[in-house]
């Protein structure tokens, strides 16, 4: 960055404001090692995939900024400027390759993100830089950054689709619950019935069966009541038999104080 200062402040600012994005790539991507659930490691996918984006606009301003220097700097100067800018995308693409390497084992849908024209530019770099003039190298890295972005937003529309899967599932998940919930109180409430019932039918059952004891009782009042009568009848000089009330004792036998004979 010192360097950087001598030619250009607003260079030598950009230059520190991509090396604190790959500062926070390189700690985002420890940390998405240590993520198990499939949601957060699509949100946290997410965040990278906007910092990668904000490193490309910051990229392409840094090579904006050094054409506009270009004819005041003397060619070591231009050449160090289109090596630090080379650098700057093979770094941003093995963040990329390291990004789509957490993309496709999170769902099969997403092998394929970032395979097309752009895949390998990183070691085509690498391999031929030294074969290619300054600009062949920033139109290189122009369209590598294009097909980078590109694929950032593909990237971008799997998360937010796999995110409205996650929602979707949720409102389900909570209107099944729901629905039990429901269930459950309908059983308590048939429970509860079926319990009263049973009450009920206890309750009747000992109210029939203290009706029959009294209604026995009666037939034996009666029973007996029938017998004493029919003695009495039959036997009216028994004493041992008292008279029952409201009944009239039997006539005594009249004796005739004359008899003709």
């Amino acid at each position: 960055m010192d360097s950087l200062s001598g030619v250009s402040e607003e260079l030598a600012e950009i230059e520190g404001q991509i090396s604190d994005i790959f500062r926070a790539l390189s700690n985002g991507f420890q940390k998405l090692e240590k993520i198990k659930d499939s949601n957060r490691q699509s949100r946290q996918l997410e965040e990278l995939a906007a910092k990668m984006r904000e490193c490309k606009r910051l990229i392409k301003e840094f090579d904006r900024e050094s054409k506009d220097l270009e004819y005041k700097n003397d060619s070591g100067t231009n050449k160090m400027l289109s090596e630090k800018k080379q650098s700057m995308i093979k770094e941003l693409n093995s963040y990329v390759a390291l990004k789509k390497q957490y993309t496709s084992n999170l769902d099969n849908k997403r092998v394929n993100l970032f395979e097309g024209p752009g895949e390998g530019f990183a070691e085509e770099n690498v391999l031929l830089a030294s074969d290619m003039t300054n600009q062949q190298l920033m139109d290189q890295g122009n369209q590598m950054m294009d097909e980078t972005d590109q694929a950032i937003e593909r990237s971008k529309k799997v998360v937010h689709e796999t995110i409205d899967v996650g929602t979707e599932t949720a409102t389900a998940l909570k209107a099944q619950t729901e629905q039990m919930s429901r269930i459950v109180n309908e059983l308590d409430s048939i429970h509860f019935s079926i319990k009263k019932a049973s009450q009920l039918v206890k309750e009747i059952g000992r109210q029939v069966a203290t009706d029959r004891c009294i209604m026995a009782l009666l037939f034996l009042i009666v029973v007996g009541v029938l017998a004493i009568i029919i003695v009495k009848i039959v036997n009216p000089n028994n004493k041992d038999i008292r008279d029952i009330p409201g009944l009239a004792p039997p006539a005594p036998s009249r004796k005739l104080l004359w008899n003709p004979k």
